[in-house]
């Protein structure tokens, strides 16, 4: 044997190559690229388990860095996708909560304790029966001022046209309408005071409405409940202080025909003007003028009642 084979045991010299561990001694293994049989020992070179080559700590390592490897290998894999899914996720917690704080109810009535809420609950029903009240009031008064208003308007519209009326009947205002203008013509004696007091009352019974007299010298004057009648010097009158020469003539606003029905009654105006040798003319006016004013006397001594 040379110094370049080792001893096997059997005599034969050991190759250098690798050998199989099951074959004979010495023979080669026949597979190619056939891995080292040291290194699929469990042993090591030193015919000892891996284990017992380091210390434990060194085997912890180890495993750690294989963890940390895998874990950091799964991340590049998965961290795309793992981002997305919490930036969605964090996106439907945001969103659920400004929604849950938009449709929940007051924070304080939530924590109010069951009495509180009952005495709020009373509070607003107690306040929208007022308040339903306040609007009926309203309601009614709104009806009382219309129907108030209207009763204001027609009472006005009464006032102004009794205004009107107690207005040409104290012959303050002027009137004009349908009537008579009754004119005296003397005879043998002038026409007296008496005569003309007689037409009027005879013309007022007729339910004539407003009257004046007028002279031969166009002076007139108007006819109130206060007129007086005084025979004056040589035919004329005076009327109300004032003197009037004839012809006279009454102007009279009313019922043309049943004013003249009242003038002709036997024994009234027309006949006794006739006895007297004179004579009464009477003409309808479909348009009768009362024009004169009467000024009314101041008082002195009466006072409307209150």
């Amino acid at each position: 044997m040379t110094d370049e084979h080792t001893e096997t045991g059997t005599g034969w010299p050991q190759p250098a190559g690798p050998v199989r561990p099951d074959g004979p001694a010495g023979e080669p293994d026949p597979r190619p690229e056939a891995p080292d049989p040291d290194e699929l020992s469990p042993l090591s070179p030193q015919g000892r388990p891996p284990e017992d080559d380091a210390p434990a700590k060194g085997g912890d390592e180890s495993a750690a860095g294989s963890f940390a490897a895998a874990v950091a290998a799964g991340w590049r894999r998965f961290g795309s996708a793992t981002v997305m899914i919490s930036v969605l996720l964090v996106l439907l917690g945001f969103t659920l909560a400004v929604q849950l704080k938009t449709t929940s109810t007051d924070s304080s009535l939530a924590a109010a304790r069951q009495e509180d809420l009952v005495r709020i609950l009373y509070d607003l029903e107690a306040r929208d029966v007022r308040l339903r009240q306040d609007i009926s009031t309203l309601e009614e008064s709104q009806r009382q001022l219309r129907s108030g208003e209207q009763g204001r308007q027609a009472a006005l519209q009464e006032a102004t046209r009794r205004a009107d009326e107690l207005g040409i009947l104290a012959g303050t205002l002027p009137a004009r309408g349908p009537g008579l203008a009754v004119r005296f013509q003397a005879g043998a004696k002038p026409i007296s005071a008496i005569r003309v007091l007689d037409a009027v009352q005879e013309l007022r019974g007729a339910g004539a409405e407003a009257m004046q007299i007028s002279g031969g010298d166009r002076a007139s004057v108007r006819i109130v409940a206060s007129t007086y009648f005084l025979d004056g010097e040589n035919g004329s009158l005076i009327v109300d202080g004032r003197p009037l020469s004839g012809p006279f003539t009454i102007t009279v606003i009313g019922d043309p025909a049943t004013m003249r029905t009242g003038l002709n009654i036997p024994g009234g105006v027309v006949a006794s003007v006739a006895q007297d040798g004179g004579n009464v003319i009477v003409e309808d006016r479909e348009v009768a003028e009362v024009s004169a004013l009467h000024v009314p006397r101041t008082l002195e001594h009466a006072r409307p009642v209150g």
